[in-house]
């Protein structure tokens, strides 16, 4: 074993095991639950209010175009 290797082997024990690595068990449940978060669906309710948003967005600027000239 050469000396370079004995110190990187002495950094990588110092470096302690937090266990948040991307392999760790907290991480595999993570992107479990980011992935069935991803797959529902948007509910028909919220689509609905995101329209009358963009509704009333559209009726305001039409206001404030014909209230300028």
């Amino acid at each position: 074993m050469t000396k370079d290797n004995i110190v990187n082997q002495q950094r990588v024990r110092l470096q302690p095991d937090d266990g948040l690595g991307p392999t760790s068990d907290i991480g595999s449940r993570l992107r479990a639950l980011y992935g069935a978060v991803q797959e529902e669906g948007v509910p028909d309710q919220l689509l609905d209010l995101l329209e009358k948003l963009d509704n009333a967005e559209r009726t305001q600027t039409k206001q404030s175009s014909q209230g300028g000239e």
